[in-house]
């Protein structure tokens, strides 16, 4: 019972030194870009902005929301720039306990995690956003003259960027399925009338009451999706191949993990 308590201590002592890290590592990014959170504030705006009137500005109702909002954005590009930092720390924490052709994925993971993700966020910042913001303005009547609020502009902007950076992920949540046995792909492939339903559904809650954008969420949702069948048709035929004599036995091996360190 001691052993088992030891062991269990020294896995929440590494998880916290992972977590640790991983926070650490946002924010030394976060202190390098606070100087220019102003200007990020501004990039970010910059659909928006584009849209409005001319001589028309966003407001804050705020007395400290002039601050914080910059602040907050800052803090979020901070985040997307530590993402392999953190996502490596957090497969560091597992990988121990997977055997040694799962610890294989784990770069592969995090690179295409990140890239896909940060591709999410790119798709939604330089196609979504002029569209949305095009047809909001287009749909005001003329008698109305807007000026958005940084505070709820941003919590709208947020939300696009998590569910477009969520939805550029499909493929990696499939070669999951795939690779841990949790789903064949036939199963896959008799599913995609469902996931097309699905992500047309899930779009149309998410994105903004118009055809376009919600076109343009769900449309990417479908095409990923269906390049995760494909990765994984391509990963399965690999894993087919016949391995060298020897290889297989090294692979079934389990890591035997007696401390934070696996030492």
């Amino acid at each position: 019972m001691s052993t088992m308590q030891e062991t269990f201590i020294s896995h929440l002592i590494e998880l916290r030194d992972r977590l640790l890290r991983a926070i650490v590592a946002v924010l030394v990014v976060f202190v390098c870009l606070m100087p220019w959170a102003g200007d990020i504030y501004d990039l970010l705006a910059m659909p928006m902005m584009s849209t409005l009137p001319e001589g028309t500005h966003m407001i804050a109702t705020g007395v400290v929301t002039p601050f914080f909002v910059p602040v907050k954005v800052t803090m979020m590009v901070a985040f997307v720039l530590a993402l392999p930092v953190v996502l490596y720390q957090a497969w560091a924490f597992i990988a121990p306990g997977l055997y040694a052709h799962e610890r294989r994925l784990g770069l592969p993971l995090v690179f295409g995690t990140t890239i896909l993700f940060l591709a999410g966020m790119a798709f939604c910042y330089f196609f979504v956003f002029g569209t949305v913001f095009k047809f909001i303005a287009e749909f005001a009547p003329k008698s109305i003259v807007p000026a958005p609020d940084i505070e709820q502009y941003l919590s709208f902007v947020m939300t696009l960027f998590l569910a477009f950076g969520l939805t550029f992920e499909v493929p990696v949540a499939v070669i999951l399925l795939v690779k841990t046995g949790m789903v064949s792909i036939a199963k896959l492939q008799e599913a995609r009338p469902y996931v097309i339903v699905g992500a047309f559904v899930i779009a149309a809650i998410i994105t903004p009451p118009d055809v376009v954008s919600q076109f343009m969420l769900a449309l990417p949702m479908c095409l990923l999706y269906e390049l995760g069948i494909l990765i994984s048709r391509l990963v399965a035929k690999r894993d087919a191949v016949p391995a060298e004599p020897g290889e297989d036995e090294h692979a079934a091996e389990r890591i035997e993990v007696t401390g934070p360190d696996g030492k």
